[in-house]
């Protein structure tokens, strides 16, 4: 994701429906386990590392570009410039390590997964989340630097194949897909759909999303992936 996008994305990001229900999400998931020493690979400006430390973990940002690492650390969070594919971060010294809409920019994701089983202490976590399915693919994720959407046995894979035992996949944003796929039908050219929202329509796609917590969608395609792992 260039610096363009990056800003663009710290503007929204403290109301748009899209980052607060991710927000939500790792509370969520994360919020009765036992804190403990934390990445948030790619963390971008920070918002999901910020939820971490509200949750009591010693959570540090590791993030590629200058752009999102400057934001970040503008906001408090403790960031460090580096590599999802060479960590700099030492082996066996990580409770958990979250990584949301990360995997998808790097060309080597095996060696992020490999990285993440690395650094993860025994017992240790992983939290990944992913845009899914390739049939979703448009000019969003070319606007974004994608490399890839995946596909649910693509990602169960690439986790499994780094040593990490896989103990829930699931679909997020599924009742959105539909509007989602018709939306972007453009593959090519790039068209990214950092913007505003109305208010009104922002508080009904988040309540949307909250919804998934209720109905039994999480085996059905959705817009992004989300695998909860541990290292054995």
């Amino acid at each position: 994701m260039d610096a363009e996008e990056i800003a663009k994305s710290a503007a929204l990001e403290h109301r748009h429906w899209w980052y607060a229900a991710r927000r939500a999400l790792v509370r969520r998931t994360v919020g009765s386990w036992p804190a403990g020493r934390a990445i948030d690979v790619g963390c971008g400006m920070g918002g999901n590392t910020a939820v971490l430390r509200e949750l009591g973990w010693q959570a540090v940002g590791v993030e590629y570009t200058a752009t999102g690492a400057g934001i970040a650390a503008s906001r408090g969070i403790p960031v460090l410039r580096g590599d999802g594919r060479q960590l700099p971060v030492a082996d066996g010294s990580v409770d958990l390590v979250m990584s949301t809409d990360a995997w998808e920019h790097i060309d080597d994701d095996v060696a992020v997964a490999r990285e993440t089983f690395r650094v993860l202490r025994p017992g240790g976590r992983a939290l990944v989340a992913v845009p899914a399915g390739m049939a979703l693919w448009s000019g969003h994720d070319v606007a974004l630097g994608h490399v890839r959407r995946y596909e649910r046995q693509q990602l169960a894979d690439l986790v499994t194949g780094s040593g990490l035992v896989i103990d829930d996949l699931w679909s997020w944003n599924v009742l959105l897909r539909p509007v989602v796929r018709a939306r972007r039908r453009n593959k090519d050219v790039p068209q990214s759909e950092m913007e505003a929202v109305h208010p009104v329509l922002n508080a009904g796609l988040r309540a949307a999303v909250g919804m998934e917590r209720v109905l039994p969608l999480k085996r059905l395609p959705g817009v992004s992936l989300v695998c909860l792992a541990h290292k054995p």
